[in-house]
């Protein structure tokens, strides 16, 4: 669990109880300062939610790219490492034509 979700359900709790404060007493104030603390606790507790899903993403990525199928590439690369240059030069080769800008329109001038 990543210490942002902590610190935001522990910032959205203080912000709930100061706007509860708030309204008993009748202090807008105080009631305005806790909503605003309620809501930066959930956005905290939000972006602390992201990191970890992010990071169980990360490592689901980085399991499963060590699955088997690596390990047939790695030794397909082994006993032909021309052949995997080749193939690697060609697809960098057709990335950068797909993201190169595009070509401006020619344009004719005409001279009288």
């Amino acid at each position: 669990m990543d210490p942002d979700r902590i610190k935001g359900a522990t910032t959205d709790v203080a912000g709930e109880i100061e706007s509860g404060v708030g309204s008993i007493t009748g202090d807008a104030r105080t009631q305005a300062s806790g909503a605003a603390r309620e809501v930066a606790g959930k956005a905290q507790n939000l972006y602390g939610q992201a990191k970890d899903t992010a990071r169980d993403a990360a490592g689901a990525a980085i399991d499963y790219a060590r699955g088997p199928g690596a390990d047939a590439i790695a030794s397909a690369v082994r006993e032909n490492p021309g052949g995997s240059l080749l193939i690697a030069g060609l697809a960098g080769f057709a990335l950068a034509l797909l993201m190169r800008p595009s070509p401006r329109p020619y344009r004719r001038y005409r001279h009288y």
